[in-house]
């Protein structure tokens, strides 16, 4: 059987962006919402040394 460079080509690039197209589908949404993460869980994600600025009661007003 032979094959023309074009359908080699042509398989070629449907497999590329079948990859491209099944890596991209692959995301993760994080919902993060204002006060749904407890302090000590936002001072863990964030890095830092203190809870106090995640702390709903800590907060000043504006």
């Amino acid at each position: 059987m032979k094959t023309s460079k074009y359908t080699k080509i042509a398989v070629i690039v449907m497999v590329i962006l079948f990859v491209v197209i099944s890596v991209i589908s692959c995301t993760a949404h994080v919902h993060n919402g204002s006060n749904k993460v407890p302090p000590g869980q936002a001072k863990k994600m964030s890095g830092s040394k203190s809870a106090k600025a995640y702390a709903p009661g800590q907060q000043k007003k504006h």
